[in-house]
């Protein structure tokens, strides 16, 4: 049985007694003493309070993996076996994505999906998929290189065909506007950059990455797809948005962030405080959203603004 002992409080005004554990430095930092405390103890203006609520470097603990969730490790063979399950995924992810596209290619070219919606649905899901796909890689230090190779094959792609070096109609008719080659270089190249950054970056140990991928693809493609359909009323500050374009984008982005969360989170990767994440969560997707409704899209791409203000706000959010 955990032993206790009582401590008093130092300051004049407060003498009761509190029971602390002895074990105090293995308490996560969210429930040790210091934050025990009543705001009015610990708080002297509304901002500190503010900051305490919202962030809080207490709010998450990034664990080793799948094993802190009695699932076990999928590193069974050492740093060879590491190796060659994580060159293995990684070749299973690549022509995972290349099957993905070419059947919305497939399914475009043959009139049974508009080239709009396609190019819309590839936005939302391959990144999804792509991040989804991180538990089937090792829990070796070098994972998330291997992950970050199957963007990079991609943006390699994008780059050979925007400058024109070779041609693959089928690629610029699924992922561009007007079915110009130098669209590749802008905004789908830019996506899977992002893809990139978020892989190393922040890969299966911080929300930061999945939150910012969760508004890049959930979020800001549904807003297209919502708003062209159903967007009459537009934005008094930017008649190239509307508002239900934006309403979606929040609650999609909000939801898609959250279910990615309690996937991560399910297999182990790190532990959250539901109720603080959720506030945290909202906090990112409407500081997103609001950045998305701004007539700045002809100087910043959505794929550049959408998912780097998101890693900011979130990194402050989720701070520890």
């Amino acid at each position: 049985m955990q032993a206790f002992v009582c401590a008093k409080m130092s300051r004049p005004f407060a003498t009761a007694p509190l029971v602390v554990p002895v074990a105090h430095s293995l308490l996560p930092r969210h429930l040790r003493l210091s934050n025990l405390l009543l705001p009015s103890l610990t708080a002297t203006t509304d901002t500190t309070i503010f900051r305490r609520r919202f962030f809080s470097p207490y709010n998450f603990r990034s664990v080793p993996g799948p094993v802190m969730a009695g699932l076990g490790g999928f590193d069974v063979i050492g740093d060879g076996g590491s190796m060659v399950q994580d060159a293995g995924a990684t070749a299973l992810v690549i022509a995972g994505a290349y099957a993905f596209v070419s059947t919305f290619d497939l399914l475009s070219e043959r009139k049974l999906i508009e080239q709009n919606l396609s190019r819309k649905l590839v936005h939302i899901l391959s990144g999804l998929l792509f991040m989804a796909s991180w538990p089937i890689f090792s829990v070796s230090g070098w994972a998330r290189y291997f992950a970050a190779v199957v963007p990079l094959t991609n943006c390699l792609r994008l780059v050979i065909h925007g400058l024109s070096l070779a041609t693959d109609e089928g690629l610029i008719k699924s992922v561009t506007r007007e079915g110009k080659p130098e669209e590749l270089l802008r905004g789908p190249l830019y996506y899977v950059l992002v893809l990139i950054l978020s892989a190393v970056l922040f890969w299966r140990e911080s929300p930061v990455g999945v939150i910012s991928l969760a508004m890049m693809c959930g979020g800001d493609g549904i807003a297209d797809i919502v708003g062209r359909r159903f967007g009459s009323t537009k934005l008094p500050y930017n008649k190239q948005k509307s508002l239900v374009g934006s309403l979606s984008m929040f609650v999609v982005g909000f939801l898609v962030s959250i279910g990615m969360l309690y996937y991560f989170s399910a297999l182990g990767y790190f532990q959250l405080d539901w109720v603080s994440t959720v506030e945290r969560v909202a906090l990112v997707s409407f500081v997103a959203t609001m950045v998305e409704s701004l007539p700045i899209t002809g100087m910043v791409d959505d794929n550049i603004s959408v998912p780097l203000v998101s890693m900011v706000v979130a990194s402050l959010a989720f701070a520890y």
